[in-house]
């Protein structure tokens, strides 16, 4: 722990000041600076400054992710293409052309990851800041941060209690090892774990469900996308018991933007050709709208007319096609000339 805190000391600072500066301002406006609601609500402004602060990579994410499935049809090709093969040069090979592929869509499997793993060593010293509370109040103590974490509002956290019945530095663990045993703590913690995995497995569902193209799910990443939307849930089960109520609700809430942020994504950006783009497409019809061929919002009218103009330029295509003569090999064209110039004696087809 005071290796991973020493190396995540610059974030624990700038994550502390953020839950500091939130409690100064709520207990500034009256809440009681001891309140488990004061303190909750101030995990819920780090969230809130987190995500904002790294919203322009969750755009990219979001947009990465749908390209990944919307190229999983080729990539399935390169895959088969080399199936079997094991050699040197066929590996180098599948490697170029996947990553030529990634190239001409703009995208590649990190781009997906970036917000996760800038979320993770915040969520660590989020962790671990509420670990050492424990530590700093028993000793009296000041945090790392002196100047954050004054011995007065080490304490202050310490004996805040979310509704006066869970603190928020006591995991689920800590309270059936307590003596007595706190049913109403037990109780509302493991609802506020239930609420984390529900929204963390209603977020995945919402992608795999609605926002997948009929060809992305016959690729390999959207079985992964299965996969994954079991196994992340099932995962927290044991991970909500072993965090801090602090923790527990600082994931939560976090699930919740990434939810709602989901949803309104979804909504106004779907995968192409996905039933959510398809409910879009609805959606605008009512509403006497329509989107053109660069997927912009226009007025029906103007969507007729493009669709007309499309069709017009399409005729115009095949009728030169049609004109545009064919080469002839060299047989054929022989027998044709020879239809068109009989020679003398022979008797012209009737």
């Amino acid at each position: 722990m005071d290796f991973f805190g020493t190396l995540l000391f610059p974030i624990r600072w700038v994550i502390e000041a953020i839950l500091v500066g939130w409690h100064w301002l709520f207990t500034a406006i009256g809440m009681p600076s001891t309140g488990g609601l004061t303190w909750v609500l101030s995990i819920l402004g780090v969230v809130v400054i987190v995500r904002l602060c790294i919203f322009p990579l969750t755009i990219r994410q979001i947009k990465s992710q749908r390209k990944m499935m919307e190229i999983a049809p080729e990539m399935r090709k390169i895959q088969e293409k080399y199936k079997g093969k094991r050699d040197q040069l066929s590996r180098e090979a599948m490697s170029r052309e996947t990553m030529d592929l990634y190239k001409k869509h703009g995208t590649s499997p990190v781009g997906g990851c970036l917000p996760i793993l800038i979320q993770m060593p915040i969520f660590f010293s989020l962790y671990w800041t509420l670990y050492d509370i424990k530590t700093w109040a028993a000793n009296d103590s000041s945090g790392r941060n002196a100047w954050l974490f004054t011995p007065e509002r080490v304490h202050e956290f310490n004996d805040a209690s979310l509704f006066d019945v869970a603190p928020l530095h006591m995991t689920l663990i800590d309270h059936f090892n307590a003596s007595p045993v706190s049913v109403p703590a037990i109780v509302l913690l493991i609802i506020l774990v239930a609420l984390m995995i529900a929204t963390q497995f209603f977020t995945q569902l919402q992608i795999v469900s609605k926002n997948l193209s009929p060809e992305a799910k016959t690729g390999q990443a959207y079985q992964m996308q299965r996969i994954m939307l079991w196994i992340i849930p099932f995962a927290m089960i044991f991970s909500g018991v072993a965090f801090p109520l602090g923790v527990v609700t600082y994931w939560f809430f976090n699930n919740l933007w990434t939810m709602g942020q989901q949803f309104l994504v979804i909504r106004s950006m779907p995968t192409p050709g996905s039933e959510a783009a398809k409910a879009r497409e609805e959606r605008l019809a009512r509403k006497g709208k329509a989107l053109n061929s660069q997927g912009k919002v226009v007025s029906m009218e103007e969507y007729q007319r493009e669709q007309e103009e499309l069709l017009r330029q399409a005729e115009i295509e095949r009728a030169a096609r049609a004109k545009r003569q064919q080469p002839l090999s060299k047989q054929r064209a022989k027998k044709q000339a020879q239809k068109q110039n009989p020679q003398p004696g022979t008797d012209s087809p009737s």
